[in-house]
């Protein structure tokens, strides 16, 4: 065989972690975070994502109380939903995306926005004391941040806000962090996207490495 490399899966996986904890700067941040921080930058592939990642305090406690709860996880996009590992789940959690609910694309042309925003209208019943999960759009965000505005919305009990994107995803983060609604998480800038998202929820969802 003309390549040698590792085989081991687990000894990739604990090499991959080790690598991170040697590279990265994680002294700003308590046990709880670093532990999605890494799992972040292990998603990305990319020490230094830590720079841009941001935690409002009490937000990992927050999360993952409502997750032991039973709270659902309501997420903007399939592939985040899809991402998240179900046997981390501390209590069976629904993982919610209505992107591709009926009607979502009538219910767009109405609002005049996108369907990645329209598909929140499908969550506000069940929003209250929820996890919010949105990686890959920030009209999703946006609107989030909009429906918040209402006192009589159910608020969730902690938001992931990560969109990716180069038209309007750093400006959304901007706002959550501005704003702080909720007990949040941000990547800065233009960074950010499904795999980082789901990683910040299985790493919120459960302890273990």
């Amino acid at each position: 065989m003309p390549y040698e490399y590792e085989k081991n899966g687990a000894a990739i996986y604990l090499e991959s972690f080790a690598t991170i904890r040697r590279e990265a700067k994680l002294d700003r941040f308590d046990k709880n975070e670093e532990q999605v921080v890494v799992r972040m930058i292990h998603a990305s592939g990319m020490v230094g994502l830590e720079d841009h990642v941001e935690f409002s305090p009490g937000f990992v406690t927050a999360a993952r109380g409502a997750l032991e709860n039973g709270a659902p996880i309501f997420c903007d996009a399939r592939m985040v939903s899809e991402g998240v590992t179900r046997p981390r789940l501390p209590a069976e959690n629904d993982v919610i995306c209505t992107l591709h609910a009926d009607g979502i694309h009538d219910l767009a042309a109405k609002m005049g926005n996108t369907r990645s925003a329209a598909a929140l209208e499908h969550w506000r019943d069940r929003l209250g004391g929820s996890v919010v999960a949105i990686g890959n759009a920030p009209t999703a965000l946006f609107h989030l941040l909009n429906m918040l505005e209402d006192p009589d919305c159910p608020r969730p009990a902690a938001i992931i806000g990560c969109p990716v994107g180069f038209v309007g995803a750093a400006e959304s983060k901007d706002a959550l962090w501005a704003d702080q609604p909720v007990p949040c998480c941000i990547v800065k800038g233009r960074l950010g996207g499904s795999a980082i998202t789901v990683a910040a929820i299985n790493a919120i969802a459960s302890r273990k490495e």
